[in-house]
């Protein structure tokens, strides 16, 4: 309950900025309350001058009576226009509070570190961004105004039951503190189920995007069933806890609106007599019954609504969650880059460890000199995507350090770090749009010409201009449209164009055929001239070339030479290139 406070406090201070507007939304609530307050009394005024004059056996007073009933559709006609103000203000307020609210979780995300996400499943940080910002909106949107309608309701019908009456209000107000016991109770035994509803619901989603983007590879390899036997766990689990969550908050309303009948029934007894007694008229008890009514009613709105603030408090702690996740350190001061780079690498007997339990590198040192191509090669699980890790700082080192031109990247800012360096990756990455413009990623104001002669570089033009409508075609979603090659192409001439210092090229020809392998590593020696490079190798043809092979194991350099030397030292790294390279060789 703690917790649903602090998020409760949090989201209001995105309310903050528009407190005037939401000022003016409290003070048309109020009129609108004010308005359905005095109606019941108002339209007790005929009822009773009609009862006064039957009895005495006067002729109906018409002109008094038309005087109540214009007064009636006067406040009626305040209240629907102070109603309807505030529910258009109350939303504009909204949406831009949670517009405000998912630009500080875009920010957010930009700022958190790799390990984050490596954490995560896409699928269920999407779902905090989409559906539960959407949840909370749609409680802000729903209830707040009914509920500040509801509280105010039920005070001003409050003051006037006393006006009327001082013992049937003190009897028909024991139903509020009844209704708030059982609301309480309700809301403490289902809450729990409203915060497991929302992470499944995040679970599902991550599930569902990670089969829809493999769903080719489903199919490929049969594994439909038991795709669709996970789906159902997941499916399951959201139905368990939505089912109950739902059910439980549903027990709120009946037993509330219990206290309301058995308000209903002591006023019925107790208004009769004083009528009898002449304590009060009959206008006064029909005026008092509609007070009833706009006590109970109003109860049970907060009920009926208390299902959309428990799945609202529960995504507000999920969303709150990311919003306070630690951020990538940032440095007091950060050195600058020089006006120009070499592109001199050295690893000082650098550690790292995903786990602190767990060493993955130790006191690895080695250095590569500016424009050297190094090749990283090893089994599985030796370390090589790792290197590449803390090179680009996606990672910080635990222990050590990793120089640029003789300066610490630590003390560098990541921006800063990473401009240096150009990436082309096993898996090759595009985004929906024209293929121009994924080229010009690299370079976000690159020239149509710089465009077309990164492309040159990179071998892909040809490729390009036979595509349908060339450099301004649409990548689709998937980027499916194009062959794994010319993906890899692309990526090739999006670090082309974006003219780094040092290269990175992680198993880029591992995935193609051999004409395209030979596009590819020529494209690769172009972009390469120059520049040092770091090749985490896995065909023989990128290896040989290398000025230096770091071969390693269990987080260690084992051996380090070039391709020659190292085969004739007929250690690791010879046993390696007979296991794997040989029958490519």
């Amino acid at each position: 309950m703690n917790t649903s406070w602090k998020a409760l406090k949090r989201l209001f201070a995105y309310l903050a900025p528009y407190k005037k507007i939401f000022t003016l939304v409290i003070v048309l609530t109020v009129l609108t309350v004010g308005f359905n307050a005095a109606l019941p009394y108002v339209t007790g005024l005929p009822i009773t001058e009609i009862s006064k004059n039957i009895a005495a056996n006067e002729t109906l007073n018409f002109s008094y009576i038309l005087k109540c009933l214009v007064g009636i559709f006067l406040i009626g006609l305040g209240y629907a226009a102070s109603q309807m103000s505030a529910g258009f203000l109350m939303t504009n307020v909204v949406q831009q509070a949670m517009e405000d609210l998912r630009r500080d979780i875009e920010k957010k995300i930009n700022r958190l570190p790799v390990s984050y996400f490596d954490r995560h499943q896409q699928g269920d940080i999407l779902s905090r961004i989409t559906n539960d910002v959407d949840a909370l909106s749609n409680a802000l949107q729903q209830s707040f105004i009914a509920i500040l309608t509801a509280i105010l309701g039920i005070i001003m019908a409050a003051v006037m039951m006393v006006y009327i009456n001082l013992a049937m209000a003190a009897f028909s107000l024991l139903m509020i503190p009844l209704s708030l016991v059982i609301s309480r109770i309700v809301i403490h035994v289902s809450q729990k189920y409203f915060q497991k509803q929302q992470n499944a619901l995040g679970e599902l989603n991550g599930f569902v995007q990670e089969n829809m983007t493999g769903f080719s590879v489903l199919k490929a390899f049969g594994r439909e069933k038991e795709s669709l036997t996970d789906f159902k766990e997941v499916n399951h689990r959201l139905n368990f806890y939505g089912f109950r969550a739902a059910f439980i908050s549903g027990l709120m309303m009946p037993l509330v609106q219990l206290t309301a009948y058995g308000s209903y029934i002591g006023i019925a007894v107790m208004g009769s007599l004083y009528v009898i007694q002449g304590v009060i008229v009959v206008g006064q008890l029909q005026a008092f019954v509609q007070y009833v009514w706009q006590i109970s009613q109003p109860m049970g709105t907060i009920t009926q609504l208390s299902s959309v603030l428990q799945s609202a408090s529960a995504a507000a702690r999920r969303i709150f969650e990311i919003l306070d996740e630690p951020e990538e350190k940032e440095n007091k001061e950060d050195i600058a880059l020089p006006e120009k780079i070499k592109g001199q690498v050295t690893f000082e007997q650098v550690s790292f460890r995903y786990d602190p339990q767990k060493p993955l590198i130790e006191d690895l040192s080695f250095d590569v000199k500016a424009g050297q191509t190094v090749a990283i090669v090893g089994p599985t699980g030796a370390g090589k995507t790792t290197l590449i890790n803390l090179l680009m700082r996606f990672y910080d080192v635990t222990g050590g350090a990793i120089k640029i031109d003789g300066i610490d990247t630590q003390k560098m800012n990541r921006s800063d770090v990473r401009s240096l360096f150009g990436m082309v990756l096993q898996d090759a990455w595009l985004y929906p749009g024209t293929i121009a413009e994924n080229i010009r990623f690299g370079k976000l104001d690159a020239t149509e010409y710089e465009v077309v002669d990164a492309a040159k570089t990179a071998n892909v033009d040809h490729f390009i201009r036979t595509m349908p409508n060339g450099y301004e075609m649409l990548i689709n979603e998937e980027g499916t449209n194009v062959s794994l090659g010319q993906k890899q192409l692309l990526t090739i001439a999006r670090a082309v164009i974006a003219d780094p210092k040092i290269l990175i090229l992680d198993e880029a020809t591992s995935s193609v055929d051999t004409r395209l392998e030979a596009l590819i590593q020529k494209a690769m020696l172009k972009v390469m001239e120059g520049r040092t490079s770091f090749v985490i190798a896995h065909r023989l043809s990128t290896i040989r070339d290398a000025d230096l092979i770091l071969v390693m194991d269990q987080g260690h350099i084992v051996e380090k030479g070039t391709h020659e030397s190292l085969l004739a030292k007929g250690g690791f790294y010879e046993k390696l290139y007979h296991s794997q390279f040989a029958e490519e060789a």
